[in-house]
């Protein structure tokens, strides 16, 4: 039933058990809607498999190279789609308002930060990838508070698993992938450590803003090894700053 057999979803069951301990986006709140996110380890093996507005993923493991085009989306080669396949079907967000990104449990012990950008599609969103160009824009970010809680776990516990951010309330109508992080720096002492956790969603922004960015990086790109807060030892540096990598924020002001 629903194609998959009971022997076959027993034995999924039994490895989500085992790998669980990483994470990634479940669900997506805008307004009243609710869109569940593609769910690596059930998606597949449905038939037809279930239409997501979140580019598919491998699985709630983590990406280490920041060269890859793995980094964009988490996603890998399929079908000859290089990076993250265009999900079927978009959500629909108004400028100004607040996006709730529900993630799967979350392990304490991997601190980082919580980071969002967004890409405007110049055609239709079902169908772009953005490969290498840039076109990503920074709308959020949460890393270390002063008083030492961190975004990915001491805040992300606190709310319920649910990160919140707002989508800027200038920026012009149009379709847009959101990419939602969590750079993992449990064992990012050096590099190759960090683990980084990118989820893409495809939206339709409403509204009657005009406002658009003018600089823009790439993924990969925005990232090098010696970036700083790339390479974090979080076990020495537990009184420092963490400086999150990447542009500053746009808020389209």
């Amino acid at each position: 039933m629903f194609g998959i057999t009971l022997s076959l979803a027993s034995v999924l069951l039994s490895y989500t058990t085992l790998v669980a301990g990483h994470g990634y986006v479940q669900q997506i709140n805008i307004g009243s809607t609710a869109y569940t996110g593609y769910l690596p380890y059930t998606d597949p093996y449905y038939n037809p498999p279930p239409q997501r507005i979140v580019r598919q993923i491998p699985g709630n493991g983590p990406v280490t190279d920041v060269t890859l085009i793995d980094l964009q989306c988490n996603g890998y080669t399929a079908g000859g789609v290089v990076g993250s396949a265009p999900a079927p079907i978009y959500g629909t967000v108004a400028a100004g308002s607040q996006v709730n990104l529900n993630w799967t449990a979350w392990p304490e012990s991997h601190v980082g930060p919580m980071i969002t950008y967004m890409a405007r599609a110049p055609s239709d969103i079902t169908k772009w990838s953005p490969g290498t160009s840039a076109v990503w824009f920074k709308v959020a970010q949460t890393g270390k508070t002063a008083s030492g809680q961190w975004a990915s776990t001491d805040l992300l516990s606190a709310a319920n698993s649910i990160y919140s951010f707002t989508v800027p309330a200038k920026l012009k109508a149009g379709q847009y992938i959101i990419r939602h992080e969590i750079i993992a720096l449990h064992s990012a002492s050096t590099y190759p450590g960090a683990q980084f956790y990118p989820s893409c969603i495809q939206v339709q922004v409403t509204g009657s803003g005009t406002a658009l960015p003018t600089s823009f990086v790439s993924f990969p790109g925005a990232y090098t090894p010696t970036t700083p807060g790339i390479v974090f030892d979080v076990y020495t540096n537990t009184n420092a700053t963490y400086p999150i990598p990447g542009p500053a924020v746009w808020t389209g002001n």
